[in-house]
């Protein structure tokens, strides 16, 4: 009789993880996981299938991703060697934690803030302290002065913030940068939907490092591209880490196509920013519904008795995401700003939740 085992165990540090992600159900409306509602423009699709048409892909990708690279600078006013592209702003995190967290480290990071950042941090064994945000979800200066105190080997946080939506002002990073002497991460993947880059802060901190993504303002989240944009010493121990030839050639065709054709992918911003603003003018004034201001594509808002919202919003088709039973979030739920007709629906079936009048719907 053969008494050995038929699987061989998860580390035991991993054994209760769950895998991240939002539910997704087959609904007419989905507004649960910040895409941009538009689909990228219709030329470049043509154009990516005209570049790919060239490629030997018997051969290896160009492994040092050089004319993505030297694109991505040339947008963002650096050069190449400062610019590192993985495959989503995801990668990019965790091959920062590869090279510069452990066991040994400390990754000090905000709550509410991203869900993945605690992940990362424990399949990179690497010691996370959460600094708990006070009751305005902002990061203002007792919050910074835990997380000095707290003395990390790495500080991450989102700006726009992950699920608040809200931002973070330069004087705030200057002061998590000064007050430690560990890296400090600043998760830009909302940024072109509203608030301050810190992208200017870059040669004034040498250990500031900003990570952005394609996957919201660029409407590529199916792309699967990130890049972070820090001082060359960080290309280079990431570059310790990344695994062989570790972004495809197709991505890196695709991406690069779409940075020469930005300002096509870009010009939504405007009605991303106007749909918010009238769906948080359509919160406040209704009944039973407090949104928190916005900088991104997305607005949190608290009901009561959440998690009723939720599935009443769910049985009329439209799906958001649930943070009720989260810290610091009771109550909460957030709502990607869809199309017109999409935040339409959203707002009609809350308002029939809610046993209210419908209010700021387009005329």
């Amino acid at each position: 009789m053969n008494d050995r085992p038929t699987r061989v165990p998860v580390r035991d540090d991993l054994a209760d993880l769950q895998p991240y992600g939002a539910p997704q159900f087959d609904v007419a409306v989905r507004l649960n996981t910040n895409e941009t509602a538009e689909p990228p423009p219709a030329a470049y699709l043509d154009e990516v299938r005209r570049r790919l048409a060239g490629l030997e892909l018997n051969r290896y990708p160009d492994r040092r991703s050089t004319q993505l690279r030297e694109a991505i600078a040339a947008q963002t006013g650096l050069t190449a060697d400062r610019v590192w592209a993985a495959n989503g702003s995801n990668e990019v995190l965790h091959q920062l934690l590869l090279a510069y967290g452990g066991p040994d480290r400390k990754l000090v990071g905000f709550r509410p803030g991203y869900a993945m950042y605690p992940i990362l941090a424990r399949v990179t064994m690497t010691p996370f302290h959460e600094v708990e945000l006070g009751d305005d979800l902002r990061v203002g200066p007792a919050a910074v002065a835990h997380a000095v105190g707290s003395r990390p080997d790495m500080l991450i946080l989102a700006n726009p913030n992950n699920p608040t939506g809200m931002t973070v002002d330069a004087r705030t990073i200057r002061a998590l940068h000064d007050g430690t002497s560990g890296l400090v991460v600043v998760d830009e993947a909302y940024v072109e939907f509203g608030g301050e880059s810190v992208l200017p802060l870059l040669d004034e901190l040498p250990r500031l490092v900003v990570v952005r993504t394609f996957s919201k303002a660029f409407r590529l989240a199916g792309l699967r591209l990130g890049y972070l944009l820090a001082h060359d010493w960080v290309v280079d121990d990431i570059r310790r880490v990344r695994l062989p030839y570790h972004l495809d050639a197709m991505k890196q065709v695709a991406a690069v196509t779409a940075l020469e054709m930005r300002d096509q992918f870009l010009e939504h911003r405007a009605r991303v920013a106007i749909e918010r603003d009238r769906i948080i003018a359509c919160l406040q004034a209704q009944a039973g519904a407090q949104p928190f201001p916005s900088s991104a594509n997305f607005v949190l808002f608290r009901v009561a008795q959440a998690t009723e919202v939720f599935q009443g919003l769910l049985d009329r088709g439209v799906l958001i995401r649930d943070f009720s039973d989260k810290p610091k979030l009771q109550g909460c739920l957030r709502v990607t700003v869809g199309t017109a007709d999409e935040n339409d629906a959203f707002l009609a079936a809350l308002a029939e939740v809610l046993g209210a009048p419908l209010v700021g719907h387009r005329p």
